[in-house]
């Protein structure tokens, strides 16, 4: 019987040890190989060094309306502060149903002050913005100046007066 208990012993020791050590040890952190191959997808994009010298064509608030990129044949713009912008080149984010549409084919820059996507505040008056958030529509109207193409001016919004 002590033979058994010694034999029983030799072979469960080593099977416990080995069990300990295996569901002891820290788990290793996972971290995603990186793939060069591919950069992240973004909406951000870099500040552009090819853009074309600034136009300012007059455009009407309802001129304007025509290129809320529902016509394919039509460039996408986008006003802030009266300034227009071509947006054509990220359809995927100012095209119809996208999250930004919301700002194509007129001045939204009331809502885009408010960081707001609501239809009642992508309206062109923006006097009614406390410093916080005409800060924020400043910021935005220099970063779509880095990026976008400006293609003129609207001819007969609240910014035109201001």
């Amino acid at each position: 019987m002590l033979e058994l208990v010694k034999l029983g012993l030799a072979f469960v020791l080593p099977v416990l040890y080995l069990f300990y050590r295996h569901y002891s040890r820290p788990l290793p952190i996972a971290v995603p190989a990186e793939d060069n191959q591919k950069p992240l997808k973004t909406i951000m994009q870099a500040p552009k060094t090819d853009l074309a010298p600034p136009k300012d064509d007059p455009f009407t608030t309802e001129q304007l309306k025509q290129y809320d990129g529902t016509d394919p044949s039509k460039p996408i713009l986008v006003a802030i502060k009266g300034t227009i912008f071509d947006v054509t080149a990220k359809a995927e984010v100012y095209g119809p149903g996208k999250s930004y549409n919301i700002f194509a084919g007129k001045d939204g820059s009331r809502g885009l002050g408010m960081s707001s996507l609501k239809p009642d505040d992508a309206v062109a008056d923006y006097k009614t913005l406390d410093e916080k958030d005409m800060k924020v529509l400043d910021d935005w109207h220099a970063f779509f100046s880095k990026r976008y193409n400006i293609v003129g001016k609207v001819s007969d919004g609240p910014s035109s007066n201001m």
